[in-house]
């Protein structure tokens, strides 16, 4: 794990390092925007397809579902009894609802389980998206920034955009395939493969452009300890006791929780941007908690 770590972190610096020298002209924002563009429309619907074309996809989908949901709405739950515990404003507790309850599964899960665990990880990652992160995303995620935000447009968008989009046709598409029990001609399987290989190094890189020490303000600490304290701690024992609830085996009750154990999403700053959330705060948390992972996380791949 530590071998791991070391390497998502310098790719992380990388990416860090474009942000402070704008290479080519280029913004760290700009890069970041068309690297997640080409992630988001290319290369992730084809990891999804070539992961769930061949993976054993029932009852074990199903507590992975069961898994994320849960520990989730739990997330939703807390930070939102905190936020209204310690009175913060609207912006404020929409933006630490978010930060606390959605972690990274897939930008910073996926290349840590693959390393830690092996290729095979990936369909954890991706059933765990999918089936429990990105719909809530799409759904409470964007209702809780629309109730604690303070603009006034795409107030009436639809909930479920999350259902139009290429991750879902590509899972929908590979969930056809997998029970019609079709197989994949080699070169389509080569293909496939050689552009999931892209996802990872893609993914970490642009978390790297997302990280930024000028978003750290002492002022959000009270809000910051909260969702550190959440997410990095108390959602992984959490999701842990939750596993065993659903029946979830080793080793993937193992890869299924330190996936749930990821620091808080990069996503939700989009949200926080669009709907008149704290972005600063929002920034904040994702790069702390980003940071404090690389502690944590050994923490509990060694539980685990």
């Amino acid at each position: 794990m530590n071998d791991t770590l070391i390497q998502m972190t310098l790719m992380m610096l990388c990416g860090a390092g474009w942000r402070l020298f704008s290479l080519r002209g280029l913004s760290a924002d700009q890069t970041r925007l068309a690297l997640t563009s080409v992630v988001y429309y290319v290369f992730l619907p084809a990891m999804i397809l070539d992961v769930l074309w061949r993976a054993d996809i029932g009852w074990q989908s199903i507590q992975f579902s069961a898994l994320g949901c849960a520990t989730i709405v739990a997330g939703l739950v807390l930070s939102w009894s905190i936020a209204r515990l310690l009175k913060f404003k609207r912006p404020q507790t929409g933006a630490v609802i978010l930060a606390t309850a959605f972690p990274n599964v897939t930008y910073l899960g996926l290349p840590v389980l693959e390393q830690a665990y092996g290729s095979w990880s990936r369909s954890v990652v991706i059933q765990i998206d999918l089936f429990a992160t990105a719909p809530l995303v799409f759904t409470l995620g964007i209702a809780v920034a629309r109730h604690y935000g303070d603009a006034r447009e795409d107030k009436t968008g639809s909930l479920l955009g999350f259902f139009n989009t290429p991750p879902f046709w590509a899972a929908l598409l590979a969930v056809v395939l997998n029970l019609n029990q079709l197989v994949a001609p080699d070169w389509l399987m080569g293909l496939l493969q050689k552009m999931s290989a892209a996802v990872a190094p893609l993914m970490i890189f642009s978390l790297g452009l997302a990280l930024s020490w000028r978003a750290i303000h002492w002022r959000n600490l009270p809000y910051i300890l909260p969702v550190v304290g959440l997410r990095l701690a108390l959602l992984p024992w959490m999701a842990w006791h939750i596993a065993d609830a659903v029946q979830l085996q080793a080793p993937f009750k193992s890869a299924a929780v330190l996936d749930l154990a990821m620091p808080s999403m990069v996503l939700g700053v989009v949200f926080c941007d669009r709907y008149g959330l704290d972005s600063a705060l929002y920034a904040t948390a994702v790069t702390i908690t980003t940071l404090l992972s690389l502690l944590s996380l050994p923490f509990w791949f060694g539980v685990l």
